[in-house]
This record gives structure tokens, sequence and C-alpha cells, in this order.
């Protein structure tokens, strides 16, 4: 399977290192004035793909997937992201449904740093009463988060909650760290109804997310707590090995 990868960060080099058997990247789409033509391909726009690429893996956040991804779809071509959150923004929700409906190809959400979504997409098939997110980190966190504007991070001596409201509403005001309550939403029971409480705190040893929800089926309780990658500690390793997941299943006869 030929792939082109979105991104020079910590995600996607991560990806790039530790690709299944059988998957090459044989393009590199970069920010515009950094293309070059040393090592691979590094292109700034879709159209220049090299002909033969099976997917277009997305590592570059929102932007990224709002630039390049209806472009992909568009082609025919299938594009896998991690960018969840900018899928709260309906604009760009309509424009790459449209695109892959245009070019009949699938955008693959990866499941990212949270796990626990196959039971919640089977829960959502019957009645769900209510689904909670909470994510909580340590104060550093959240800088250069909107919680900088209504907390001092740098004082804080015990757990504050800084936002209450939908996952859409969370997805938009934190587009760097709020995947999460956005994946949560769309393998639930959506961006609006599904509610995200965001906490900052002290004593927390890494990032932990939790799941609550409430339906015909029973009740589901998950919890995770996700180490960084070695190379940035604020992006999630699980969010990088989940790429790596859905790009190893693509090939699988038997798959879940």
């Amino acid at each position: 399977m030929q792939i082109a990868i979105i991104g020079q960060g910590a995600i996607g080099g991560y990806v790039r290192a530790h690709l299944p058997d059988g998957v090459v990247e044989v393009a590199r789409i970069v920010r515009r004035g950094k293309e070059s033509a040393v090592e691979m391909p590094r292109i700034s726009a879709v159209d220049d793909l090299p002909a033969g690429v099976d997917l277009v893996v997305d590592c570059g956040g929102h932007a990224a997937l709002a630039m390049h991804g209806s472009a992909a779809l568009a082609r025919g071509i299938d594009v896998l992201t991690v960018s969840l959150g900018a899928l709260a923004d309906q604009a760009i929700y309509d424009q790459l449904l449209n695109a892959a409906q245009t070019g009949g190809a699938k955008l693959q959400l990866a499941s990212g740093a949270i796990g626990g979504l196959d039971a919640l997409r089977a829960a959502s098939v019957g009645p769900m009463q209510s689904v909670t997110y909470t994510g909580r980190k340590p104060p550093a966190g959240w800088r250069g988060s909107p919680a900088d504007d209504v907390l001092d991070l740098n004082t804080l001596t015990e757990p504050v909650t800084h936002f209450n409201g939908t996952a859409r509403q969370a997805a938009l005001a934190y587009p760097k760290n709020a995947n999460v309550a956005a994946a949560v939403a769309l393998a639930g029971i959506g961006l609006d109804a599904t509610w995200v409480e965001l906490i900052a705190d002290p004593q927390a040893q890494g990032n932990t997310h939790e799941i609550h929800a409430v339906g015909q089926f029973g009740e589901l309780q998950f919890q995770i707590t996700g180490k960084g990658l070695p190379d940035n500690p604020r992006s999630s390793a699980l969010a990088a090995m989940s790429v790596l997941s859905a790009l190893a299943e693509r090939q699988k006869r038997i798959v879940f």
C-alpha cells in the first residue's frame, strides 16, 4: 500500500518510523515553501501526488485536514485522520463529506488518544440517555489553550474545571486539545449531545481521558491515562499508534 503522509511533527515522525510491513510512504505533504525532491517528494498540494497513492494519512492537524483532505477525497483517494476535532466545524464536515461523495472515497477516523469507542459505537445503536467525556491534564498540558484565559496555570494547588459544554463547543474552542472529545462524540451520540468537562489538575500524572455512558445497553465507564511521544510530550503516543493500527487493519483479510 502506497501512502502519502501530511505533516512532519511528532505524530507523523512516529508513524513514519513504525510503518507496518507492506506500507510505503511515497510522498510527504508539507507546508508551502517546504517542498523538496530530496529523499522523497515533498509537496504542498494534493494535485502533485505521484500516481498510485492508495491513501493520504493526515498527521498535520485541523488546518491540514481542511486544506488537503477534500482535495484527496475528490480525487478518489481515501484519507485517514487523527484530526477529528476539525469535524466540529460544520463547513469543514460538509466540505469533506461532499468531496468523499464526489470521488467515491472514504474519510477514516483514527481512534486517537482514547479507547472504548467500539463499545460506544455498538451502544449508540440503541437509545442512549447520556455520554460524558472528562479530560484531565496537568496545568502545563493546557498552556496555550483557553484555560490560560481563565486560570493561573502556574499557581494551581487543586483540580479546577475550566470548561463545561458540548463536544462541538470543546472541539472548536480547544483545537489542539479536544480531538478526543470529538472522537467520543462521533462514535456515540453526536457532537451536540455529548457533554464535555475539561480539568486542570496539578496532581495528575498524565493526560487522563474518561467516558461515562448510559443507555439501553447498560452503563459504560472507561478511563485511560496516556503518555506523550518522546519527540513531543504534548502529542499522544496512543494517537500515533492508532494510525499505525488503522494502517495494519486496512491490509488484513480478517478484521474487527
